[in-house]
């Protein structure tokens, strides 16, 4: 897959309120969703809030992230028609892998099975 600079300049803060929106159309709450973002990146809700803040694009929101999960690997699926294991370019997995996870959340999985 060819890599989307998109994913790179597209601010976090843009996209925050678009899960929350989703996850909440299925009756799952903004706290559900930061605890997956939390558990993917290693941010803490201040650091995540901090980025939110400060409009951070994608491409700083996972660079500075404090640790990605050693489990983000068994992250699976497809998302945009794209198995998301497969994806080459490391920050597009990454969102894609949010995206996954943020999916799995909307669709009731539980958060021991979402945070593997």
């Amino acid at each position: 897959m060819k890599f989307d600079y998109r994913f790179a300049t597209m601010k976090f803060s843009k996209v925050y309120p678009l899960y929350i929106a989703k996850a909440a159309r299925k009756n799952r709450s903004k706290e559900e969703v930061d605890q997956v973002i939390c558990w993917l990146t290693g941010y803490n809700q201040s650091g995540l809030q901090q980025h939110i803040d400060q409009e951070s694009s994608f491409e700083t929101f996972f660079a500075q992230a404090p640790q990605i999960h050693p489990n983000s690997s068994l992250i699976k699926g497809m998302i945009c028609g794209v198995r998301v294991e497969e994806i080459e370019n490391p920050l597009v997995q990454k969102v894609r892998f949010l995206d996954k996870l943020i999916d799995e959340l909307a669709k009731g999985k539980t958060l021991d099975k979402i945070m593997r």
